[in-house]
């Protein structure tokens, strides 16, 4: 398929806005220009998927770089959704809800309080509405409103557009700036017969003439006396929480909340009571029957008699667990996308050393025999150089930007074959024990991870029992009908692989599980560990499309669940149809032809110059993209191979091979990295002419792989 049947092809899964500009780019109308456009994909059945391009023109061509910004526009929507949801709750509030700027205009204001008010114009952004303008400007003297360092509080006579006057309780506190300028208020108002309740016993007459206001309110709304007792509580309440009426009323409402936040509300609680503050926001955990547990904010508020005397307080319950869990989410997002561009960084110009490093010392031990006295010198630094790389994978597998070659395999063979080497790792004082349940066969991952997740695992779980233990590694197939949120993970409905692995170790402490797959987080004592093989287990999952889940508690041993997508016989089929089958390894790695070498890093294109020139080869050199096409031009004779770095200045890998294919179709590629997200496995796996080689790779390595790839043998380096 040529250029223009390409960008057709894109062009037709644009919506109409982007069709329209991705045309004028790809026809030239846009030249010699460098910015961004979002074009949103669709397709029936699938989600957008949201690209970033900026555009660049090299002599005739046009280039266009492209980034992927799903996930964040993804995000995006989620936070919009949970935003709309939080809206819709404070606009069904029987409480009145808005925010003010500098300059007194509403930002923010729910229905309740629109109604109120009488403003008609739901949108008050492009008409602005001042809440000054509802102050009764003759009643001003009268006003009874407090600023202490928490904010504003106290009575206030309100004057809607239309109606007579009513009095409010308001409690207003400022939100600043980094700076500490004012930004925008936060206030929340309680319309009188809360402005003038008397007595504990008025609060509960008081319900019975305003049902609207609380049994029949969608926000879980509970009434307490002053020792925070429940006095009455409404339908939204007991139903959030799972609960009987009978079993709540008369009992302190801090026993519905997680003991470790108990001692904090109780303390706002009596804050509010004693008048230190008017109000107050808080953010709980509270059992919501069986193991379930939901995150809930409650707004707390004093009931005053007329002698402005607390006879009690209404707590307004909002569930904001999926809110919080978004927000963890997001947190955690970010976290992993910071290391991950960490190592991303460290993966490129690191693996470029040790490719280097490595690769001079397999030309240093092809000259220096085993009874050469450098040679155990030479091999020290060899083993060093691979011990530097497996590091650099560790952080590559954390942050899921390692280049995975997955396969559909039977688990149970693989369980079997490591066996023997767990037996050996975990000594002769634990017990290994492996069994497997009914119809459990094939998973899709990359058999050389999945054997690393499971030593992981079970060294984890030796080092959990010093004194000997038993270690148990259980398999079933279970199918999940519906999603399961475990914490903060949501794991998606479908066909699972359960793999436990339990020891009976020390266990680990509750205040620690929610951080056990944090890269360098550890528990272990200084220098006994790196705090990357948990968070090196997480990445592999999560890259493999698959969840890990922890179980543990101190003194009661620890149990990792596993859950993998699980394949039948003909899906594996079809899955590995494309994919390279083992090659045993040739001894002769030597081979005849022109290749043209790529690298911007003058010591890897030193190093593999040599090496190929080594083994037979004709190399051609360039240190860029650009300098490739000019040494392909000046060259007459037949080039067999192209060998390039896809991270490069300028022109990158990607953009080179793309451009060499419209000239060349039909000759070989192997692109160079050590990225996960530098690959591009579509077109490894459906153009025959190109191949990926990951660094940092060792001298045989890159012989095989350029000696396969001119006889059309693929490996899986």
């Amino acid at each position: 398929m040529g250029q223009t049947e390409i960008l057709d092809e894109v062009s037709k899964l644009l919506s109409e806005d982007s069709r329209e500009i991705f045309n004028k780019i790809c026809a030239g109308d846009i030249r010699n220009w460098r910015g961004l456009f979002e074009l949103s994909f669709f397709s029936e059945g699938v989600k957008d998927i949201y690209w970033n391009i900026s555009v660049e023109v090299y002599n005739e061509f046009r280039i266009l770089y492209i980034d992927d910004v799903t996930t964040q526009k993804v995000e995006q929507f989620e936070k919009v959704v949970q935003q709309k949801y939080i809206d819709d709750l404070l606009d069904q509030s029987p409480i009145g809800f808005f925010s003010v700027d500098l300059d007194g205009k509403f930002c923010y204001i729910n229905s309740i309080l629109r109604k109120w008010l009488g403003i008609k114009n739901k949108n008050i952004i492009d008409v602005p509405t001042y809440f000054r303008d509802f102050v009764s400007p003759d009643l001003i003297g009268e006003q009874n409103i407090e600023t202490d360092e928490d904010g504003k509080h106290g009575s206030l006579i309100l004057r809607p557009i239309d109606g007579e006057d009513f009095l409010v309780y308001l409690v207003q506190s400022e939100k600043l700036s980094s700076d500490g300028d004012f930004k925008y208020s936060r206030s929340i108002v309680f319309r009188e017969p809360f402005a003038t309740l008397s007595g504990d016993h008025a609060s509960l007459a008081l319900l019975e003439q305003i049902p609207w206001l609380f049994s029949d309110s969608p926000v879980g709304i509970v009434m307490l006396n002053i020792q925070g007792e429940v006095i009455e509580c409404n339908r939204a309440f007991l139903k959030l929480l799972g609960l009987h009426r009978d079993g709540v009323l008369t009992r302190p409402l801090s026993e519905r909340i997680n003991k470790e936040d108990r001692s904090d509300a109780d303390a706002q609680f009596s804050k509010v009571v004693m008048g230190i503050v008017p109000a107050t926001l808080i953010e709980v955990r509270m059992p919501a029957g069986g193991e379930r547990e939901l995150t809930a904010s409650l707004f707390v508020s004093r009931i005053c008699d007329t002698e402005n005397d607390v006879v009690g307080l209404v707590v307004h319950v909002i569930d904001t667990t999926e809110q919080k869990n978004l927000e963890v989410q997001f947190n955690q997002a970010q976290k992993m996308q910071a290391v991950g561009q960490l190592a991303g960084g460290v993966a490129h110009d690191f693996n470029n050393l040790l490719t280097a490093m490595g690769g001079f010392c397999d030309l240093l031990l092809d000259r220096h025999g085993s009874e050469d006295p450098s040679f155990s010198d030479i091999m020290q630094i060899k083993q060093n150089t691979n011990r530097a790389a497996n590091l650099v994978r560790q952080l590559l597998a954390f942050s899921r930007r390692q280049t995975l070659q997955p396969k559909v395999f039977a688990i149970r063979d693989a369980l079997s074959d490591l066996s023997n080497l767990l037996r050996r790792l975990i000594g002769e004082n634990i017990e290994l024990e492996i069994n497997h349940g009914v119809d459990v066969d094939l998973i899709r991952t990359d058999p050389g991870q999945f054997d690393q997740v499971i030593i992981n695992l079970a060294v984890n779980s030796r080092d959990a029992m010093p004194g000997g233990g038993i270690i148990t590694v259980l398999t079933e197939r279970v199918n999940v009908e519906t999603s399961i949120q475990r914490g903060h993970e949501v794991m998606s409905a479908g066909e699972y692989i359960l793999i436990k692995v339990v020891d009976t170790g020390s266990g680990i402490a509750r205040e620690d599980i929610g951080r056990i797959f944090e890269p360098f987080f550890s528990t272990k004592g200084v220098g006994e560990g790196t705090g990357l093989g948990l968070s090196t287990v997480y990445g592999i999952i999560r890259q493999s499309d698959g969840y890990i889940f922890v179980d543990s508690a101190l003194g009661e041993g620890t149990s990792f669940s596993i859950y993998l997508p699980a394949f039948s016989a003909a899906e594996a089929e079809q899955f590995n149809q494309n994919l390279v089958t083992n090659q045993s390894v040739s001894p002769d790695l030597t081979g005849a032809g022109t290749i043209l070498l790529v690298e911007d890093e003058d010591a890897v294109r030193l190093f593999g110059s040599r090496a190929l020139r080594n083994k037979g080869y004709r190399v051609l050199e360039a240190r860029d993209g650009e300098n490739a096409l000019d040494v392909i031009n000046a060259y007459d004779d037949k080039i067999d191979l192209i060998l390039t770095d896809v991270m490069m200045p300028g022109m990158d890998g990607h953009t080179l091979v793309r451009l060499i294919l419209e000239e060349l179709p039909d000759i070989r590629v192997i692109l160079m990295s050590g990225y996960a997200e530098d690959a591009i496995p579509g077109e490894i796996s459906e153009n025959p002419t190109i191949n990926f080689l990951s660094k940092p790779f060792s001298l045989q390595d890159l012989a095989l792989k350029v000696k396969e790839v001119l006889t059309d043998k693929k490996s899986e380096l």
